[in-house]
C-alpha cells in the first residue's frame, strides 16, 4: 500500500503519521525543562514520531495557583522546544489566567514553533473543578498534507457532543489528555473506546501516572483505532507510547464501515430526527435532580 493517497483537492497527502503519547510521573510544579529532555529522549529513539502529546496539567501542575497569562514566557519556552526538535508538541493542558477567569487550556505548537490554537476545556470537573470557567469553542486543526486532529481535555469525553462535533468538524484523531486518579477510571476508559468507534477516528486517551507530590493520576493510558480497537493501553507507571497513525484506515472505515458492517457517521448525517435536548428546551426530567454541587454525607 503506498504511503499517500489522492484527496479530493488534488493533493497527495502522507496517509502515515507518527505520535508519541508520554505517560509520566512528574512532580506538581514546573516540568518544561522535563519535557525538554523527554522530547529529547522519544526523537533520539523514535525518529519517526512528529507529534507529541502529554497529560493533562503536566508543564506547571495542577493548581489553580499556578495560573498563567497566554501568551507569554511559559508558552515561549515550550514554542521553542517544538522549534527547536522541529516537532508537534501538544504539551498538556496548563491553567490560564484570562482577567478573573481561569481556564483549563491546551495550546498546539507546529514545528516551526507557532502556537496554531488554544483549546480551554468545556466541562471543568464540576464541582470539584470549582475554580474553573468553561471554554466556548472547539479546535481541529491541520496537519499540513497529513489529516484533521482534534483536541479535548478530560471531563470533556462524558459529553457524547464534545466528540460528535470534532468529528462533525472532520477531525480523525483526538488528542485527550486527562489527569484521572480516581475510581471512574474504568468508566472513562470505556468512554474513550466507545467514543473511537462511533466517531470512527484515533483516540489518544492520555493520563499521567503516579508522583509523590502532586501530579498523581492512575496511569492505564490507552489509544484506540477507528474500529474500537485497542491499540495499546499503558500500565500505571511511566511510558512512552509511539503510534504510527494510519489516516487511510480512518478513511476506510468512515467510508466502508466499522469492520466493513455500520457507517455511523453517515447515518449521523443522513438522519431526519431533530433531538429535543438540542432545541433550547428545558427538560422537567433533568430539573428535578437539583443544583450542581458537592454532594454531603447521608446520615
Amino acid at each position: 500500500m503506498s504511503n499517500a493517497d489522492s484527496r479530493p483537492n488534488g493533493r497527495q497527502t502522507v496517509a502515515e503519521f507518527g505520535i508519541a503519547a508520554c505517560q509520566t510521573t512528574w512532580p506538581a510544579g514546573d516540568n518544561i525543562d522535563r519535557l525538554r529532555c523527554e522530547i529529547s529522549t522519544v526523537k533520539a529513539r523514535f525518529p519517526w514520531v512528529s507529534m507529541l502529546l502529554f497529560g493533562e496539567l503536566v508543564p506547571l501542575g495542577p493548581f489553580v495557583k499556578q495560573a498563567i497569562k497566554l501568551p507569554g514566557p511559559a508558552e515561549d519556552r515550550l514554542r521553542e522546544l517544538a522549534r527547536h526538535n522541529r516537532i508537534w508538541l501538544i504539551p498538556g493542558s496548563m491553567y490560564e489566567l484570562d482577567g478573573d477567569s481561569v481556564y483549563n487550556t491546551t495550546i498546539v505548537i507546529d514545528p516551526s514553533g507557532n502556537v496554531v490554537g488554544r483549546y480551554r476545556k468545556l466541562y471543568p470537573f464540576q464541582p470539584y473543578e470549582c475554580d474553573v470557567s468553561a471554554g466556548d469553542s472547539f479546535l481541529v486543526f491541520e496537519v499540513p498534507d497529513v489529516g484533521r486532529i482534534g483536541v479535548l481535555i478530560c471531563y470533556d469525553i462524558w459529553f457524547p457532543e464534545v466528540m460528535r462535533t470534532l468529528a462533525w468538524l472532520g477531525a480523525e484523531v483526538v488528542l485527550h489528555p486527562i489527569l484521572t486518579n480516581t475510581l471512574d477510571r474504568d468508566v472513562e476508559l470505556a468512554i474513550a473506546r466507545a467514543s473511537a468507534a462511533q466517531q470512527q477516528c484515533y483516540l489518544f486517551n492520555l493520563n499521567s501516572a503516579g508522583g509523590d507530590d502532586g501530579l498523581m493520576g492512575y496511569g492505564r493510558s490507552a489509544v484506540f483505532g477507528p474500529d474500537g480497537d485497542i491499540i495499546h493501553q499503558a500500565c500505571a507507571g511511566p511510558e512512552t507510547i509511539p503510534v504510527l497513525v494510519d489516516f487511510d484506515r480512518v478513511r476506510r472505515s468512515r467510508s466502508r464501515g466499522l469492520h466493513g458492517l455500520g457507517q455511523p457517521l453517515k447515518s449521523f448525517r443522513e438522519g431526519a430526527i431533530a433531538f429535543p435536548p438540542y432545541g433550547g428546551m428545558s427538560s422537567s426530567a433533568l430539573e428535578v435532580l437539583g443544583p450542581l454541587g458537592m454532594p454531603t454525607p447521608r446520615l
